[in-house]
């Protein structure tokens, strides 16, 4: 979390509230970090850290706005941002319908 917290105070981002919701708790076992946070500006951000060696393609993109669905049921909140960060190597097609769907993604977290 220090290191989350660090990566988005580099980019002027400062949170006031940060929680780790498991993926148990919305029904997955994928192998994702999920972060809810407040920054002091009152927006509201959804984070996933993906962390796989494998390419992140255009399936994984569809499997994740599905338990970014989840989220919003279980927190019963819309988040105004959602950040995508992986440290794989992303497929331009995914990175693109992500980028439609209105989602930050960064690599090389």
């Amino acid at each position: 979390m220090k290191d989350l917290t660090k990566y988005f105070l580099d980019k002027d981002v400062l949170f006031k509230d940060i929680k780790q919701i498991t993926p148990k708790e919305l029904g997955s076992r994928k192998k994702i970090e999920i972060y809810v946070a407040t920054s002091v500006k009152k927006e509201f951000y959804a984070i996933f850290i993906l962390d796989g060696k494998s390419r992140f393609i255009r399936k994984n993109a569809n499997d994740l706005l599905e338990l970014y669905s989840k989220l919003v049921d279980f927190q019963e909140h819309n988040f105004k941002k959602k950040e995508l960060l992986v440290s794989s190597p992303l497929c331009s097609k995914a990175k693109k319908y992500l980028q439609e769907n209105k989602w930050s993604v960064r690599t090389n977290y």
